[in-house]
């Protein structure tokens, strides 16, 4: 794929930048790179690699998940300053 200046131009607007005529060489050269550079790993044989999401094999350590005794509603609510119901009253925000 080649970078044209009416590419720069686009990716400008969607960008929501505005650049000089001498970024806009520099950005379309350093593009074109990096352009290169994929295509340049698009050639390697990666038949038989399986895909990965980290280089390091990690695995989540999660705590295993038991049930254990909860606060009754009446204690949740003995420290709030005003409470009824068991649910804790505080002031109106929407009118």
């Amino acid at each position: 794929m080649q970078i044209t200046p009416d590419l720069i131009k686009y990716l400008e607007s969607l960008a929501r930048i505005t650049l000089t005529e001498d970024e806009e060489k520099k950005v379309g050269g350093e593009l074109q790179d990096i352009l290169s550079y994929i295509d340049m790993l698009n050639e390697l044989d990666t038949d038989g690699v399986e895909a990965m999401s980290h280089c390091f094999p990690l695995t989540n350590v999660l705590r295993s998940d038991t049930v254990k005794a909860s606060m009754s509603p009446d204690e949740i609510v003995a420290n709030a300053p005003e409470s009824q119901d068991g649910a804790f009253v505080v002031p109106k925000t929407v009118e």
